[in-house]
């Protein structure tokens, strides 16, 4: 991560997944991160997305590791309390609509409500593993309306966080992040047809496509929407 210099720390938000895994994995490769400092249910307890007592005091208890040049959040699911995605509209549920929206929405807004002030003043970058379904433009199959329609509210969230972050860091990057088909025990029931990707080529494609970005002079205040091969990704 050259853009953020020298002796930069990082935070990972969901570390104990498989994709969370890759990114400490990548980042304590880096020679130019000084430190990671990592959050899961397994290093902090009272950490749970549905929780925003528990987000709150876990935020309270890293905050003098920080500020943080990079934090990303790995949180989310695709498979929620036994669950998978439906396929049509009578598959619909309130309660697991509600949950879906719970976990890859809700809780991940209250991270970013809690975890953004520990961002460092100069360049920095949260970002947040998002997906490709939530994209409303890109939507051609239909079909997993929980997951795609959380996933769309979180990139509403994402990005009305950017514009009011960037009145105080001008050059920090918010950014929603595709990490593509992982290949994880998770994701096999439903990578069929899909073409797959490792957790470290996955986190190492997306390092890499968020080091690059920048926001450009004069353009509006905003989030990036990309993939883990650097290309952008239309809301």
């Amino acid at each position: 991560m050259q853009s953020l210099g020298n002796g930069y720390k990082a935070l990972v938000i969901g570390a104990h997944g498989t994709i969370g895994a890759a990114f400490v994995d990548q980042l304590e490769a880096d020679p130019a991160c000084a430190q990671v400092v990592t959050i899961s249910r397994a290093t902090h307890p009272q950490f749970a997305l549905e929780s925003e007592p528990g987000i709150e005091q876990t935020a309270r208890a890293v905050a003098a590791q920080g500020p943080f040049a990079l934090i990303i959040d790995a949180t989310g699911a695709l498979t929620i309390d036994g669950h998978g995605p439906e396929k049509h509209l009578g598959a619909l549920n309130a309660e697991r609509l509600a949950r879906a929206f719970e976990i890859n929405t809700i809780g991940p807004a209250l991270l970013i409500k809690h975890f953004s002030p520990l961002l460092s003043k100069d360049r920095s970058i949260f970002a947040k593993l998002s997906a490709r379904v939530g994209s409303i433009s890109d939507n051609h199959k239909g079909g997993w309306y929980g997951y795609r329609a959380a996933k769309a509210a979180l990139n509403m969230v994402l990005q009305t966080a950017a514009i009011e972050m960037s009145r105080k860091r001008p050059d920090g990057i918010v950014a929603a992040m595709q990490p593509g088909t992982v290949q994880s025990p998770l994701s096999a029931p439903f990578s069929g047809g899909h073409d797959t990707v490792t957790p470290e080529e996955s986190a190492a494609g997306l390092l890499a496509a968020l080091d690059s970005l920048q926001n450009p002079p004069g353009s509006p205040p905003g989030a990036h929407f990309i993939d883990y091969k650097g290309q952008s990704i239309p809301w």
